[in-house]
């Protein structure tokens, strides 16, 4: 059984490759990709998951974010990017100005793209060919305490959220969530029905968007962010990740094989049972889903479970691995999971 412990420690001992590193970041400005590293993927010889090391190992590998089914980002502790341009085929390493841990990867379109690292935003806007420090957050805005900053979406192309949290050594003190309505420009913070920490969010057009983090908070917003209220998750689990594929169909996973679905756009969450073979504290870190019907989930210890009924039940999936695995993105070609050891898993659909 895995252990739990309370407030931040149990969130970061769950979710390893978001244990706050905070030491000073110097800014630096954006390098280019370097010579190409010789990360080349195996091709799956039959349908299922196919593991290979494209990172540093020892290091995780902790976001994965593909712009079309060819070109494609991974990212991780001490700053590292890898870049593909043909499908994961191969990889280029990346300078991405920072050796902090990159917690997330987002493209609002297919130059205009967003890294967290730590307290920073790193962006490009030439398709990922280059990156540079956009904005750092620093503990002086935050009465000495230190934000970290997991997870960005943008609703539309001028309006962005993150959303994080704020601490004093190893304790939250309070929830972050800042915006943009200008494309990154400026970012500025935003008070929240919570002080948790929040660890990840999904928008689906411009107006819905939810939140999700320690505590079973699930947040959400009609008014495009304007206004944001608590939704009833019916648990007190930490939820990592949330997805949505419409306004009314979306899912959400976190500790203790908490699995939540939604067929009302979160008026009413409903829990799914894990199949018994995950045991009762497995700890689920992101959920991806291609329609209704169709979806996936990764977790700690090489979790990988797989539902075609919108998540009512769900089957364990052979991943060859025993490490985390920490995220999850499918195109309409391929599904990618990335985790420690600098291990990526492909999925042939």
């Amino acid at each position: 059984m895995e252990a739990e412990s309370n407030g931040s420690s149990r969130t970061r001992q769950a979710r390893s490759s978001f244990t706050v590193k905070r030491a000073s970041i110097s800014v630096v400005a954006f390098v280019a990709f370097v010579a190409p590293v010789a990360f080349v993927a195996r091709v799956a010889a039959r349908a299922g998951w196919v593991a290979a090391r494209r990172g540093e190992a020892g290091r995780d590998l902790n976001a994965v974010y593909f712009a079309s089914d060819k070109r494609g980002w991974i990212a991780g502790d001490g700053g590292q990017v890898l870049r593909t341009e043909d499908g994961g085929r191969t990889w280029l390493a990346q300078q991405a100005g920072t050796d902090a841990s990159i917690n997330d990867i987002y493209f609002r379109d297919g130059d205009d793209g967003y890294l967290l690292a730590g307290n920073q935003i790193l962006t490009t806007e030439d398709g990922g060919a280059t990156w540079g420090a956009a904005h750092t957050f620093a503990p002086a805005e935050f009465d000495g305490a230190v934000p970290e900053l997991y997870s960005v979406r943008f609703a539309s192309k001028k309006r962005g959220w993150i959303v994080g949290s704020v601490s004093r050594r190893d304790d939250v003190v309070d929830s972050l969530l800042i915006y943009t309505d200008d494309g990154g420009a400026s970012w500025l913070r935003r008070t929240l029905p919570a002080r948790f920490e929040l660890l990840h969010l999904d928008f689906h057009g411009e107006k819905r968007g939810w939140i999700v983090g320690d505590r079973g908070t699930i947040l959400h917003t009609e008014d495009a962010g304007a206004t944001w209220t608590r939704q009833d998750s019916n648990t007190t689990a930490t939820l990592y990740h949330v997805d949505f594929v419409d306004d009314d169909n979306g899912w959400a996973v976190g500790e203790r094989s908490t699995i939540l679905r939604t067929s009302d756009g979160g008026r009413t969450w409903v829990r799914a049972t894990a199949p018994s073979i995950v045991g009762a504290n497995a700890t689920l870190l992101s959920v991806a889903f291609v329609n209704r019907d169709d979806g996936w989930i990764v977790g700690r210890r090489g979790v990988i479970l797989r539902s075609d009924d919108g998540g009512r039940t769900w089957i364990r999936q052979e991943s060859t691995v025993s490490g985390h695995l920490f995220a999850l993105f499918f195109t309409k070609k391929a599904g990618w999971a990335v985790g420690g050891d600098g291990q990526v898993l492909q999925y042939e659909r």
